[in-house]
């Protein structure tokens, strides 16, 4: 398989890529955790989709979830030397107790890296809400707006978001004069996917050159497509258009490699998160095919938002298995860090659907696992090197932005 022979490819250059890695992260600022979905085909490895506000810290092994508090110190420790009281902000999922296991993590990792914190969701409320997670923790929850009682009496001087700014909360922005990582600027409300995956395409290009392997590999054909409208005939014409080139272009580069596999790509909201407002297709016929359960799921975004332009992906099958069930890595690192991960599988989906979705279980993964292997074939180097070129892609889109990160000292000691 493809990613044996990637591992001992990046072991042999290992002191080579590692020099550029640091070449390159020592010229951006990179949030304290991310998270990145990868596929594994087999006949390539990449990853499609990048969270900088990662929910699922409660699915990590907890070998992996021993050592968080040291890479969280270590992070804090070099890019925020006097930040001591930390502002958790959270979503508002109040509902959702398996967010507030993802919570009662981070807290538990920060506590640990010795810092005090405050749990806080942007937004005034008069009385702290105790919450419970699902395993049973409670967690205090405060207003998180600079004029609450709780943050005066508290005086944080670093926010941690957890809250993935769907909407721009402005109002509490105005509120906080404090770093805050990562940066609302990098928030859904004006991230876009398409500049995400520029950037780790044009990463993975010239870490290609440098390990001279090929760049199909490891990269990820994304086409961006703009006006997009799913109750106009003419919107879904066009879009119909687009997937059926980039299926071509798809069929052309399999072709080259005798690779036997159907290509398919995916229509994703170029602005979302929660899996919402993504379907697969396998041609431009079945977009003019869309009845209206599909044409409602592709106008549905978190908070209400409108879709209004989507990303045409290349869609890359999952060889990777979890009790007979389709799967796929989740790879979490904090910093630079490799800081475990899980397999996120589904029973109802096959091997070219998204896993990102209601049914889907998870299996922890620790970083330990990936270094033996996964079906004989060790990973650790394959799926840490796309996360790496991700984070990379993550600092680029904050400089393209001009997304600052208040306060953030930079080295390559991370």
């Amino acid at each position: 398989m493809i990613n044996s022979k990637l591992h001992q490819h990046f072991c042999a250059q290992n002191n080579r890529l590692s020099d550029w890695y640091c070449s390159k992260i020592k010229n951006i600022s990179y949030p304290i955790y991310s998270s990145y979905d990868i596929r594994d085909s087999g006949f390539k490895i990449s990853n499609v989709d990048a969270n900088i506000y990662p929910a699922g810290f409660n699915n990590i092994c907890q070998t992996d979830r021993d050592n968080a508090g040291d890479l969280a110190k270590k992070y804090l420790g070099h890019h925020y030397k006097s930040s001591n009281k930390i502002l958790l902000l959270t979503e508002e999922h109040t509902n959702n107790p398996y967010y507030w296991d993802n919570v009662a993590s981070i807290r538990g990792i920060l506590l640990e890296a010795g810092k005090q914190v405050l749990v806080a969701i942007p937004k005034k409320i008069d009385q702290p809400l105790l919450l419970k997670s699902a395993k049973g923790v409670e967690v205090e929850v405060h207003s998180g707006f600079g004029s609450s009682s709780q943050v005066q009496s508290f005086q944080p001087d670093l926010v941690i978001s957890n809250n993935d700014f769907s909407q721009a909360q402005e109002e509490w922005a105005e509120s906080i004069h404090i770093p805050v990582n990562p940066p609302r600027g990098m928030g859904w409300f004006q991230r876009k996917k398409s500049r995400y995956f520029k950037f780790y395409n044009e990463l993975v290009t010239e870490f290609s050159q440098l390990s001279e392997m090929d760049p199909f590999l490891m990269n990820v054909k994304t086409d961006f497509f703009a006006g997009f409208d799913a109750e106009d005939p003419q919107s879904l014409q066009r879009l119909a258009q687009a997937v059926d080139a980039m299926i071509e272009s798809i069929r052309v580069e399999y072709e080259k490699r005798k690779i036997s596999s159907q290509p398919f790509v995916f229509v994703k909201n170029n602005a979302g998160t929660y899996g919402l407002a993504v379907i697969r297709v396998g041609s431009g016929k079945e977009i003019l095919e869309w009845n209206y359960k599909a044409r409602k799921k592709m106008k549905a975004a978190k908070g209400g938002r409108d879709v209004e332009d989507v990303i045409i992906q290349e869609g890359i099958p999952s060889r990777v298995q979890n009790e007979g069930s389709t799967a796929e890595p989740v790879i979490y690192m904090i910093g630079s860090d490799l800081a475990g991960g899980f397999l996120r599988s589904h029973s109802e989906k096959n091997a070219t659907e998204s896993l990102n979705s209601p049914g889907a279980v998870f299996k922890r993964l620790c970083v330990s696992d990936l270094n033996v292997s996964l079906d004989s074939y060790p990973l650790e180097n394959v799926y840490g090197w796309s996360a790496r070129l991700g984070l990379l892609a993550i600092g680029m889109e904050a400089q393209e932005m001009n997304v600052e990160f208040v306060q953030f000292q930079n080295n390559c000691k991370d």
